[in-house]
């Protein structure tokens, strides 16, 4: 099994930046894949950036050029890097964790972007 503690939203003004951490509680460095999806009221969940153990990484194209996802195997942690924030990025923010074929979420992180 895998838990996984999301942290580092808030609340954060238009054109700011915010950096999530996730911390895994077994070492990453097995996991297959690793990712950030975000729920907006209302919305349905959607991916934001994901990353595989060989450190290949996904975006989503509303994301792409403005937040970068990391990992760092020795702290078993994964981040989002998030730049230029719109008002259209508040959500709910969720790690996943794709291990022995299975699919782990955290509890989620609000961030909320607002002048």
């Amino acid at each position: 099994q895998v838990q996984l503690v999301e942290s580092g939203g808030g609340l954060v003004q238009p054109g700011g930046s915010l950096r999530l951490s996730c911390a895994a509680s077994r070492s990453i460095f097995s996991i297959n894949a690793m990712g950030w999806y975000r729920q907006a009221p209302g919305k349905e969940r959607e991916l934001v950036a994901a990353i595989t153990s060989s450190g290949t990484t996904n975006y989503a194209d509303s994301t792409k050029a403005r937040f970068t996802i990391s990992r760092d195997n020795a702290k078993n942690t994964v981040y989002l890097e998030m730049n230029s924030l719109k008002p259209e990025d508040t959500a709910v923010y969720y790690c996943n964790a794709n291990f022995r074929f299975r699919v782990y979420w955290g509890q989620g992180t609000q961030v909320t972007v607002s002048s």
